[in-house]
């Protein structure tokens, strides 16, 4: 039996694979089902995000294991496996159990040291208890996995310089424009970017937030997710006029904001404008306009890679914490593979010593209370003080080959195969 993740991401994956890898909480529960029916899997995860696919599955045989998971992918996304095999990647027995750990501790994110996916690790994990396709072997690595990326974060500074872009231009908004509180924000492009932006805005402060796009549907859904207004884009002149803030992220061959339309909104009240977009968003020249202050993604960008670097520095230390977590995770393994056998014992010996008094009941039976109480606690006594030591040799030496050979020996000598 060995832990396997079977996965891609942001690295070995391009981003039309991992969106149609992807797969949506309300997904999750099949995906689990699907995994776990087969034979050789008897626990699994699935942690899906927009960056990441993984299924961690605790599996009979490597390659029987790496079979169903990868056809369970297939039939779950819709995809021929060739489509996506050349992006997979496996790591099994420590090495799945290391990735693990980097990932909750956010040193495999697009964002060095993020914060999200911790979050999403432990729900992934959550659904897995609550559809019953997790138990003792995944929930004791997932439940250390959480404790070290809240550790990492607690314990070391990888996480608190801003390196995100969605952090780094709600940073740059609140340089530029003093208070921010009620501002009127308008949002021009509902892609990852932009909506990441504005959700990250209104997650820090109050403002009263629009959005538009060429597609209404998908304006329309990005605005109930962020509690927004609507405009139809063919309104954007007059929308940008009511705008103190406005954050363009479209993914438009040509500039959207017009000279004309800036200068018309400028008049009506200085404007604050992003431009995230790539290629821009705002005509050549907007930032000579008077009352237009124009913040453009190379500025973002900058703050976010100083953040990024600052982080960097920290790696090492984020390491060091994995280290010794990872370390604490095999002590608990180690720890439980020993308990059925030492419990066994246990249980073998208190069962000799119940039926030597059974045997001896009839000698004992003019015995007072108090007596027959002395011998029975004389008894579990000389029991208890005979197993300690072994007991205590199996625990210490758990894990290691030498644990492996006493654990051998002790099964055959009292019988507890």
């Amino acid at each position: 039996m060995t832990i396997t993740v079977i996965g891609l991401n942001q690295r070995s994956a391009p981003a039309h694979v991992l969106d149609e890898m992807s797969l949506g909480a309300d997904h999750l529960a099949k995906a689990l089902a699907e995994v776990t029916n087969s034979d050789v899997v008897s626990e699994a995860v699935v942690v899906s995000t927009c960056n990441r696919t993984e299924v961690y599955v605790y599996a009979e045989r490597f390659h029987d294991g790496f079979r169903d998971v990868r056809n369970a992918m297939a039939l779950l996304s819709g995809l021929d496996p060739e489509t996506f095999d050349p992006h997979l990647y496996v790591h099994y027995h420590e090495g799945a159990i290391r990735h693990l750990f980097e990932v909750a501790a956010g040193l495999d994110s697009v964002v060095l040291g993020e914060h999200e996916i911790l979050g999403q690790v432990a729900r992934a994990w959550e659904t897995a208890r609550i559809e019953g396709a997790s138990s003792s072997v995944l929930n004791l690595v997932f439940q250390r996995a959480v404790e070290c990326g809240k550790k990492v974060r607690t314990d070391t500074a990888i996480g608190r310089s801003t390196a995100s872009l969605s952090h780094a231009a709600v940073s740059l908004l609140g340089e530029r424009r003093a208070d921010l509180e009620g501002a009127s924000v308008l949002l021009i492009g509902t892609g990852e970017v932009g909506t990441s932006v504005a959700s990250a805005l209104t997650r820090a402060v109050d403002v009263e937030l629009t959005v538009t796009n060429r597609t209404a549907a998908r304006a329309d859904a990005v605005a109930a997710e962020l509690a927004a207004a609507t405009v139809p884009f063919a309104d954007i002149d007059q929308a940008l006029i009511d705008a103190d803030i406005v954050i363009a992220a479209t993914g438009a061959p040509e500039p959207v904001l017009s000279l004309d339309a800036l200068r018309a909104a400028a008049e009506a009240r200085p404007t604050l404008v992003m431009d995230l977009a790539q290629p821009a968003d705002v005509a050549e020249g907007a930032a000579a306009l008077d009352g237009v202050d124009l913040c453009p993604l190379v500025e973002v960008q900058a703050v976010a890679n100083r953040g990024i670097e600052a982080r960097q520095a920290h790696v090492a230390d984020a390491r060091a914490v994995i280290d010794d977590e990872i370390q604490r995770y095999a002590t608990a393994n180690s720890a439980r593979q020993v308990a059925p056998l030492i419990g066994g014992l246990h249980g073998w010996a208190d069962a000799v010593r119940e039926g030597e008094l059974d045997r001896y009941a009839a000698k004992l039976a003019n015995m007072a209370d108090e007596d027959r109480d002395a011998v029975e606690a004389l008894t579990r006594s000389i029991v208890a003080k005979l197993l300690h030591q072994p007991t205590v040799t199996l625990k210490d030496a758990a894990g290691t080959a030498r644990g492996e050979r006493l654990a051998d020996a002790m099964r055959e000598l009292f019988d507890q195969s």
